[in-house]
């Protein structure tokens, strides 16, 4: 079945009022500003969903970020308020802190941004009346291409049952210009392209994800092992199941 973007753009919309409604009625939308596809597609959602007055974006450069003018361009687009909170200072300082005393691995500094990013954005929501949205989408969740507890966090999720070509043309059918839909992902952290760090185009793995295609073979091992090994990032987290004893009543 062909997919419908703009009947998936009013399903979506209607969701998150209707989410709004039990979950935080009155509240604010507030997300992470990156000026890529997912936050600028969750974010004009949003904006169709509440107004504009009731959408938040927080814009977080760890020092100076070469593109940071494609997220102000969305804010103002948008016509959203906007903040801008440089993760800089924090970043620097609990990863020195950090080095004192261990010998720091090349994944913690990848992964400390996006999670300092999300306690930014925490803290905004909690002082603005918000509640925070969550930007993934499905193809990045499938392959673990998140960091956990950072922009894996939110307390609801548009997109992340959504292919990364089902996200672009949600975010055509939502008029976004082309700057924003199309911009090719860099990841923010290590200055790669996302499909450079994967070894695979999202093109390929929405194909395998959608129709079970995927003629590389050695690609298909390569998206089925990262399934494997981070599904687990998409569960709730493990507890011990402990039944506390029935007390009789004369005990």
């Amino acid at each position: 079945m062909e997919f419908n973007a703009e009947q998936v753009k009013n399903d979506i919309v209607k969701w998150i009022r209707d989410w709004f409604e039990v979950n935080g009625k009155g509240c604010n939308a507030v997300l992470g500003i990156s000026g890529g596809k997912d936050s600028s597609v969750a974010a004009a959602l949003c904006v169709e969903a509440l107004g504009k007055d009731r959408v938040i974006g927080v814009l977080m450069p760890n020092g100076i970020q070469f593109d940071i003018d494609v997220s102000k361009a969305l804010v103002e687009f948008l016509g959203i308020r906007n903040y801008v909170v440089n993760i800089h200072d924090a970043y620097e300082g609990m990863l020195n802190e950090i080095k004192k005393q261990i010998d720091v691995q090349n994944q913690t500094v990848v992964n400390l941004p996006p999670r300092l990013r999300m306690a930014a954005v925490y803290a905004v929501s909690q002082s603005m009346n918000g509640r925070v949205v969550n930007t993934c989408n499905l193809s990045e969740d499938w392959v673990g291409y998140s960091t956990r507890y950072g922009d894996s966090a939110g307390d609801f999720s548009p997109l992340s049952k959504l292919t990364v070509a089902e996200v672009k043309a949600v975010g055509r059918a939502l008029g976004l210009p082309s700057m924003f839909v199309d911009k090719v992902p860099i990841d923010g952290l290590c200055g790669k392209t996302d499909e450079d760090n994967l070894g695979f185009t999202y093109a390929v793995l929405d194909k395998y994800i959608r129709e079970g295609i995927c003629k590389d073979a050695d690609t298909k091992a390569s998206i089925d092992r990262k399934r494997k090994f981070s599904k687990f990032k998409l569960e709730l987290m493990p507890c011990f199941p402990y039944d506390a004893p029935i007390l009789a009543d004369d005990e």
